[in-house]
């Protein structure tokens, strides 16, 4: 009995010995982007009182997730709304479909890439929009976006942390002006995680 009381003890101590290391790998990475919020000088965020409103999830790797990739090369470009009336569309590309399962239920987001001009390669970072069931309550209405690049998909799979989602600057800054998710990447469920409504209480 010592022996498996040992060996539980010894399982449970590495669980939350990786569950602290992971929530310090999230804290960090929002310590980064608060720092390059920071910096741009038309940036909505420049003193540290604007940045201190910003609002967290607390970290939880069941919404780190692994998504099969499915490339739309032959996929016709799209036009993306704003969230404000009259303000014109911003064209993009479907690159690929991601499909993965999150608490339980199977869901579909599309990601999308910028159309470059004549004579530009194309750019590897790709625009992961969404919306779900905290939009507008927990989270800003106007959804959130998740930061991926081409080079983050290996052998058909993607990495999606959730925990890393954060809100465009329109969210801050009623002045900037931001693409709204497609209703295609409107998902039933809540994703409690990433980045809060700007000035909300925790």
């Amino acid at each position: 009995m010592s022996r498996l009381l040992l060996l539980t003890s010894f399982l449970l101590s590495g669980q939350l010995y990786a569950q602290d290391t992971y929530a310090h790998q999230i804290s960090a990475y929002r310590e980064e982007r608060k720092l390059s919020l920071s910096k741009p000088s038309h940036s909505p965020l420049k003193t540290q009182e604007a940045l201190a409103k910003l609002r967290y999830f607390a970290p939880d790797a069941a919404f780190r997730v692994v998504a099969t990739v499915q490339l739309t090369p032959e996929a016709a470009p799209i036009d993306l709304a704003y969230a404000f009336a009259g303000m014109p569309t911003s064209q993009m590309k479907p690159y690929a479909l991601l499909s993965f399962t999150l608490k339980g239920t199977r869901c579909q987001l599309t990601t999308y890439q910028d159309i470059p001009k004549q004579g530009q390669q194309p750019d590897s970072e790709l625009n992961l929009l969404f919306k779900d069931a905290t939009s507008g309550k927990e989270t800003y209405g106007g959804g959130r976006s998740l930061g991926i690049t081409t080079a983050d998909i290996k052998n058909g799979q993607v990495v999606l942390d959730f925990n890393k989602a954060h809100n465009s600057w329109c969210a801050y800054d009623p002045s900037f002006f931001c693409p709204i998710p497609p209703k295609a990447n409107w998902v039933s469920i809540a994703i409690e995680a990433g980045e809060k409504a700007y000035g909300e209480t925790n």
